[in-house]
């Protein structure tokens, strides 16, 4: 009796630990209060089963109870960082180790039974199989635990599991490894052809998958069951075995027949040697029985043959692969009326093509994309360069070679961990944090002045966030500043190391720059007015003017009381007014088309944004950064024609004023 095909990783319940554990995952180490005298004696514990939602502070509570733990580790997979559902529990001393083993296994962790073994650290001995015995035909209802009490009765048992699909429902075999071959003996005698719950189970030494493989090569060379298909449904069961009685000594021949007793069209023959089943395979295969060509070949298992298919399958998909392989075009930004007569009057200058489709949803409506196949690489090659961003009709046509999903999903992980370690490598070069800040959108800080954040416009810096950085060297109006040095969007009309505004700080704030002494604040008074700047303690000659000075430079500031019910005490809004008639026009800056084109949307902001700065922080110094933000509310493509129209900008420029005048004559902060 040959045992099923079963998963390699199932005849022992020790996992492998070279793919499955990775290096980095770091150990759960417990506060320093535990002792630090560990036994000589292997103490660490394999906790298998586990919901992958289990974390190391989960089991060290758990553990801990029954001992001092040295170290939880929980292992993931190496990209994903996803648990693999076991663990690894060290304990300070052997005698712990023995208690959780005897009292957690098997105990549910997030409603999921844990199995629970000694750590085999050698692979040599876990791969060798030695004590390790399968039972198959369970039943449904027996699980590990049922296992392990059934088996525990002939020896110390390692490890015990019932193999199950992912729905957690038993497959009906499982394995049991014992401490020693003897015991393994013992139980196989006992056991194997019993009724476990009503069911008649094997039990036997287990056998690797690569033996059973190489069994199952030469019992198929010696095969003696034939599978016979295509069968007239008139031929009998005395007629059938005739038929195959005359190429040698057949064992057992039958009809398949259906629940009313009708022949289903197959059958099977087993002969005594494997020289009969041969010879009957040579003289009936392709020979024709009331009219119908008969199939008789060695008879297989039902996974076998979808082995087979599978091959067959992969090795047809490859073979088609390789025929278009070059040759086969994927082309998209199609306009809807376009059809696949249309697509292949198109291509068909570029030489022979073999098809062409218009791909379509199952409202028959075009998803704007299709594929034309030609008969040679050449005229593939020519018909991408020629069509590639052809104008058809008002859409430009994106003409490449087709790839597969996986070669192309493959590609884009490739290119943005490519994209994504460039970006490293400057931010480490500039000394700056990792560039994740652009995702969120640019941020300007606002100046002394501005009025509060109101609906439709750019919020706020938070505690913690970073200035947008400029991808290029500032213009002649920053020169001042060093190339990579993030732009004094929030500060305007501040010299360099002058007194700045109190700026509230929260947790995860970054530090302040400690080359750049900030002003100590100590909260708003009561009464609701506006803190004035501390200068720093120390003595520290600084170029600072005396506190309540204004600063060069700086028009004095209007102070307003506050209303008791304002959320954020701050300076108050200066009053402004718009750029007089005479006054010269912003110098509007230019962007490389094809700069912008190659960017991302937040991209496509991020720049310009620093853009529209440059050209407003000319004539509006104190309010460039809310002004921008304020323009920033605005759809890239106006964005855009802001910048190539000066008459344009000076009109949002002009508006974006208006309002905040209104703001300043307000004097409220909402």
């Amino acid at each position: 009796m040959s045992s099923p095909s079963v998963p390699e990783t199932a005849p022992l319940v020790q996992p492998e630990a070279a793919p499955a554990v990775p290096a980095p995952t770091p150990s759960y180490n417990p506060p320093a209060t535990q002792p630090t005298v560990t036994s000589s004696a292997s103490a660490s514990l394999y906790v298998g089963e586990l919901d992958p939602t289990v974390t190391e502070a989960m089991l060290f509570e758990i553990f801990n109870m029954l001992g001092p733990v040295a170290s939880i580790r929980v292992c993931r997979d190496a990209v994903t960082r996803r648990s693999l559902g076991y663990a690894y529990v060290n304990y300070l001393n052997t005698a712990d180790g023995e208690r959780a083993l005897e009292q957690l296994n098997y105990s549910l962790i997030k409603n999921r039974a844990c199995r629970i073994m000694w750590s085999q650290r050698d692979p040599a001995l876990r791969k060798t199989g030695q004590g390790n015995i399968f039972i198959k035909n369970l039943d449904e209802s027996i699980d590990n635990k049922a296992l392990h009490d059934t088996f525990a009765a002939f020896g110390e048992v390692l490890s015990c599991k019932v193999a199950t699909d992912e729905q957690g429902r038993s497959k009906g075999y499982g394995f049991v490894h014992y401490e020693t071959a003897e015991f393994a003996d013992a139980a196989i005698r006992h056991v194997n052809g019993m009724l476990l719950n009503d069911k008649k189970v094997y039990v036997g030494h287990h056998i690797s998958r690569k033996e059973r493989q190489s069994k199952l090569d030469e019992i198929k060379a010696q095969f003696t069951n034939l599978y016979v298909k295509n069968l007239d449904v008139e031929v009998t069961q005395e007629e059938f075995e005739a038929l195959f009685n005359k190429y040698g000594d057949v064992t057992s021949a039958i009809i398949q027949v259906d629940e009313e007793g009708k022949s289903k069209g197959f059958g099977f023959v087993n002969y005594a040697s494997h020289d009969e089943a041969q010879r009957a395979v040579d003289g009936l295969h392709d020979t024709e029985i009331n009219g119908k060509k008969l199939f008789v070949s060695r008879a297989q298992k039902k996974a076998e043959r979808e082995e087979e298919l599978r091959r067959s399958y992969e090795q047809a998909k490859m073979e088609k692969l390789s025929k278009y392989a070059g040759v086969n075009l994927y082309v998209k930004n199609l306009e809807d009326d376009v059809d696949d007569e249309k697509l292949r009057a198109e291509f068909e200058p570029f030489g022979a093509i073999t098809s062409c489709k218009v791909m379509h949803d199952e409202k028959g409506s075009s998803k704007g994309f299709g594929f034309v196949c030609f008969s040679s690489p050449e005229e593939a090659s020519k018909a991408v360069a020629e069509m590639n961003n052809k104008m058809i009709g008002s859409k430009p046509l994106y003409v490449s070679l087709a790839q597969r999903r996986e070669v192309r999903r493959q590609q884009l992980e490739s290119q943005i961990a490519q994209r994504n370690q460039i970006r490293l490598q400057q931010a480490a070069v500039a000394g700056m944090p990792p560039p994740n800040y652009m995702g969120g959108g640019p941020m300007y800080y606002p100046g002394p002045g501005f009025p509060p954040q109101g609906r439709g416009m750019m919020p706020y810096a938070q505690p913690g966030m970073i200035p947008p950085r400029p991808r290029y060297p500032p213009s002649n109006t920053q020169t001042s500043m060093p190339y990579g040095a993030p732009p004094q969007y929030g500060m305007p009309g501040y010299p360099r190391g002058g007194p700045r505004p109190p700026v509230s700080r929260g947790p995860g704030s970054s530090p302040p720059n400690p080359n750049v002494p900030m002003p100590r604040v100590n909260g708003p008074p009561a009464n609701g007015t506006a803190p004035r700047p501390v200068p720093p303690q120390g003595g520290a000659p600084t170029n600072r003017p005396p506190a309540g000075a204004p600063a060069p430079g700086v028009r004095n500031q209007q102070q307003y009381k506050l209303n008791p019910q304002t959320r954020n005490a701050g300076f108050a809004p200066a009053p402004v007014a718009p750029t007089p008639a005479g006054a010269p026009q912003p110098e509007v800056a230019s962007l490389a088309p094809a700069t912008l084109a190659n960017a991302s949307p937040m991209e496509q902001k991020q720049m310009l944004g620093e853009i529209i700065y440059m050209n407003i922080v000319s004539t509006q110094p104190e309010l460039a950064g809310k002004i921008t933000g304020m323009l920033l509310e605005m759809d890239n493509a106006e964005l855009i024609h802001l910048l190539d129209s000066p008459d344009a900008m000076t009109a949002k420029v002009n508006e974006a004023l208006a309002v905040l005048e209104d703001f300043s004559k307000d004097g409220e902060v909402v």
